[in-house]
């Protein structure tokens, strides 16, 4: 599985910006894609998930009722959409996909930076 991310770029803080995350190569056909995100200096941290039918969605805390995520299933791309963006969301932001039957999140994307000025 290939995945490429796009669509980070500077915003002010309050705007909104879309990601997007296209699969390619050996297709899922079921399990879950997902956004995680790594700041300066801290650990990556899950955001938001998705299952592959688009069924069920998970979010963190810190990112629940600002941020969406969704999955166009013709085109296996996710995306999320986020909103109301704080500083504190500044981060590189990682799609990753993890097939039916993997215990964790094993491919991933290379990363779109994310900067939210204050």
């Amino acid at each position: 599985v290939q995945l490429q991310a796009s669509g980070g770029g500077l915003v002010q803080a309050g705007g909104s910006l879309r990601l997007a995350c296209a699969a390619s190569g050996r297709t899922l056909s079921s399990g879950y894609m997902g956004w995680f995100r790594q700041a300066p200096g801290k650990e990556r941290e899950f955001v938001a998930g998705i299952f592959r039918t688009g069924s069920s969605t998970y979010y963190s805390d810190s990112v629940k009722g600002r941020f969406t995520i969704s999955i166009d299933n013709a085109k296996i791309t996710v995306s999320l959409q986020m909103n109301s963006l704080k500083p504190e969301d500044t981060a590189i932001y990682y799609c990753a996909a993890r097939p039916l039957g993997y215990s964790d999140y094993a491919f991933w994307g290379q990363g779109t930076l994310v900067t939210v000025s204050s």
